[in-house]
């Protein structure tokens, strides 16, 4: 992941001290200690799902800066973690000079993270859609994510975590597609549907 923020990056800004000291600082927040789902591991599974559509995509560096910095900052209890992101995100491609239009696009990608509603724009969907592939994944990986968002929340006893999750889970549940894209629809979605309802039997 590493190569490839560099190689974004430096399309930008011939500054290389400063685009690595920009990665060091991503790397240092994916991998902080009290992470477990959103580590630098889910922005490698996103990436995975993103690059064979790469043709399909309008703007990939726009896509590449958003999952860099989609959860760079990530607070469990907190629910400004994606504006507080955006502001970061915003900052930092500020410095190795993107152009206005394409910070403001990343911006509000990283902002659709926080609902994963429909977009007009047909990247934000990808990115979002993206982002959720780990609902439709398989049964025990997902057992597995679940404990890891466990972890993140494990200052929170039971009985506060779990009508919040359900919540989350119902939120899903009741729209009328999980994925927008036709593309991830077709992979992930019933898959996801049996995930989110076992997991809710399980709270």
């Amino acid at each position: 992941m590493k190569a490839v923020f560099l190689s974004a990056a430096s399309g930008n800004s011939g500054e290389s001290r400063l685009i690595k000291l920009l990665w060091q600082e991503i790397e240092a927040a994916y991998q902080h200690e009290n992470r477990y789902y959103h580590t630098m591991k889910h922005l490698q599974q996103v990436y995975a799902e993103l690059l064979p559509l790469k043709k399909n995509i309008s703007d990939w560096n726009v896509i590449l800066f958003s999952l860099f910095y989609h959860d760079i900052i990530y607070e469990p209890t907190r629910q400004d973690n994606e504006s507080k992101s955006a502001a970061i995100a915003k900052a930092r491609l500020e410095s190795i000079h993107l152009p206005g239009i394409k910070i403001e696009n990343c911006m509000k990608m990283i902002m659709a993270t926080k609902d994963h509603t429909a977009s007009d724009d047909d990247d934000i969907n990808f990115f979002t859609d993206a982002d959720l592939t780990i609902l439709g994944s398989t049964r025990p990986a997902y057992i597995n994510y679940c404990k890891d968002v466990r972890k993140e929340f494990s200052e929170l006893p039971d009985f506060i975590y779990k009508p919040g999750r359900k919540s989350v889970l119902q939120h899903f549940l009741e729209m009328p597609a999980i994925y927008k894209t036709q593309y991830f629809f077709d992979r992930y979605e019933n898959t996801a549907r049996e995930n989110i309802r076992f997991e809710l039997e399980t709270l």
